[in-house]
């Protein structure tokens, strides 16, 4: 780990705005060329998470590292608050951050994330939450947030970055689906769809849409902590506001942007999805990475007609691997288990 020493820097200088970022052609943009890195060397390695209790035993860390990520992205219910009291969450996250293994990983590996709703304060909350804005800056403490970052100004935790050279650059978006977000219909225990809910709100729709129609990135990363293919189990997903989900997908398709692959976690299981949406030239793909501390070990059967390969109901986080060497660039998911075992892989057709 070349850069282990440079990692108070690194995390200082990460471009941590909702504005988005061009790493070593920004001042703001350092979170690679800091840490060691040549200005032009291209992000290769992604390992994202989510689901992860502050205390439980965290045995995934040691097996995230093997895998020497270049960037580590959290996907929400990053550490398990649900407390309206600001005390309670920030002990919570600071035991989190007192975590050996997470410090480890600390100190080798830039840090970016977006939260759930275990993380933003209340189980299954939206915007009807009341104390959104605190648990706002108490998460970009946890994630090392400059003080003076647009993303601590803002309404909404959602963020860009851009790492790597012209030509191999990959772009992470990160959307706010709690802050924005309409309450849930329910029928018994079950969600069910909301015809005219939202989950992004109107400026977060607009930032999105700036953020894919201007980029010049090879790749993008768009990470949200609710699914986003999967349409039929009964719980959180952006299949329950049908509008919004078809919003998501006409961008895609409007903007053009090259090879974006969908993040996700809640669910405490782990899967591969894929999706043909009208307008776009490739398939989408979803991976979700959910159970670093506790996964749902009795779901067997969830139906999902999207998924490719099977569902994974043990402890889990996702890597990307990248390989730059290619005419275009050569895209593999990955699944990955206890001790670092792969679970589940997929290499992406171009």
């Amino acid at each position: 780990m070349k850069f282990r020493h440079y990692v108070i820097i690194a995390l200082a200088g990460l471009c941590l705005s909702g504005q988005g970022c061009k790493t070593g052609r920004d001042q703001t943009a350092r979170t690679l060329s800091i840490a060691d890195t040549a200005l032009s060397m291209p992000l290769s390695i992604i390992a994202f998470g989510s689901c992860n209790r502050q205390d439980r035993q965290q045995p995934l860390w040691t097996g995230i590292l093997q895998n020497q990520p270049g960037l580590w992205i959290w996907l929400g219910d990053n550490i398990y608050g649900d407390s309206e009291d600001m005390k309670v969450m920030e002990a919570k996250y600071m035991l989190q951050k007192a975590n050996p293994g997470y410090q480890l990983l600390q100190v080798s590996t830039p840090v970016i994330g977006i939260w759930d709703d275990h993380d933003y304060g209340v189980n299954d909350g939206g915007k009807e939450y009341p104390r959104k804005k605190q648990t706002q800056q108490l998460m970009l403490d946890f994630l090392n947030e400059p003080k003076q970052s647009p993303r601590r100004k803002q309404e909404g935790a959602y963020a860009a970055y851009t790492y790597g050279p012209p030509g191999k650059e990959v772009k992470v978006i990160l959307l706010d689906a709690r802050y924005f977000r309409d309450p849930l219909q329910k029928e018994g225990k079950a969600n069910v769809p909301d015809p005219d809910g939202e989950i992004l709100g109107e400026v977060q729709w607009q930032w999105l849409e700036k953020q894919l129609r201007n980029s010049t990135a090879n790749v993008h990363l768009i990470g949200s902590g609710i699914q986003m293919i999967p349409e039929e189990h009964i719980y959180e997903k952006w299949a329950n506001f049908p509008k919004e989900r078809r919003r998501l997908f006409d961008l895609i398709a409007s903007t053009k942007a090259r090879r974006v692959i969908l993040l996700s976690g809640d669910r405490h299981i782990a899967e591969i999805s894929r999706y043909q949406p009208a307008g776009v030239s490739y398939p989408v793909y979803e991976v979700t990475a959910s159970g670093l501390t506790h996964s749902a070990t009795n779901n067997s059967g969830e139906p999902n007609r999207h998924r490719v390969g099977k569902l994974i109901n043990v402890l889990n986080f996702g890597v990307i691997r990248i390989d730059w060497g290619q005419p275009l660039p050569a895209v593999e998911l990955e699944v990955r288990g206890l001790g670092n075992q792969l679970l589940e892989s997929l290499t992406l057709p171009y």
